[in-house]
């Protein structure tokens, strides 16, 4: 590979948080580090303003914006799990393309890719039903999914015909089966920015990762991702992008 992206989890913020001002400015950061922007919708975090101030960042700074629709759930910031009907699941998903969609239009930009959040993007990872309600969302709205490879959304995305990019992370933590861990792993958050650039740098050149037990795994990637709630997550993906491009990467968006 010669290039790659660089994607965040962003607008995970409204007014009417205590702390929005410091969320806000930190995503006002991040929007010169990366190339593409996962932008919450509603369902976890954010708002119409949240949602308005991503879309304008992303096309001051020509980041590529994109939707990042969750479970319904925002006391638990979408990271619990939803047995859910699919027909539910797919309303769910295209209400915040929907949202992010108007956000979008009156920034004069546009929605340009998919990516799902938290418990929902682990569930489509190995659930057929609810990875089908996703990609047949992501199909109506013409628009590209990105999530990890050789998963049950990847089949989904293919069964489907939406095209489908793949993503890996320079701060979660893996396990053996290229899954990974669970956020209350011992180790599966990973802060360190050298530590995190350096696997970056691995995984686009050499495809390969450790694991938490210490094997190697194989990822395929086209895109990596920094989450903006790790701590420290600017000064991180500023390390990242600074490694990449001293290994010889030009770092741009994968559409």
């Amino acid at each position: 590979m010669n290039s790659i992206d660089l994607n965040c989890d962003l607008g995970e913020w409204d007014l009417s948080e205590k702390h929005s001002g410091a969320a806000a400015e930190s995503d006002a950061a991040m929007f010169d580090v990366i190339t593409s922007a996962n932008v919450a919708a509603g369902f976890h975090a954010g708002d119409d303003e949240s949602m308005l101030e991503s879309a304008q960042l992303a096309l001051r700074h020509g980041v590529r914006l994109g939707v990042h629709p969750s479970y319904r759930d925002r006391d638990g910031f979408g990271r619990r799990d939803r047995d859910i009907d699919s027909r539910m699941l797919y309303r769910d998903i295209v209400e915040q393309v929907e949202s992010l969609t108007i956000a979008a239009s009156k920034a004069s930009t546009r929605v340009c890719y998919l990516k799902p959040h938290g418990a929902l993007y682990n569930r489509i990872s190995v659930d057929d039903m609810q990875a089908d309600a996703v990609a047949l969302a992501a199909k109506d709205a013409n628009l590209p999914l990105l999530g990890l490879a050789g998963t049950a959304i990847n089949r989904a995305a293919d069964r489907h015909g939406v095209q489908f990019f793949r993503e890996a992370f320079v701060d979660r933590a893996y396990l053996p089966d290229g899954t990974l861990a669970p956020r209350t792993a011992a180790g599966a958050v990973i802060t360190d920015p050298t530590i995190a650039g350096k696997r970056a740098v691995r995984m686009v050149l050499d495809g390969q990762v450790l694991a938490l037990d210490g094997t190697t795994v194989t990822v395929q990637l086209d895109s990596l991702c920094v989450h903006g709630d790790t701590p420290g997550a600017v000064i991180m993906a500023a390390t990242v992008r600074q490694l990449l491009a001293q290994a010889g990467l030009d770092i741009r968006a994968f559409v």
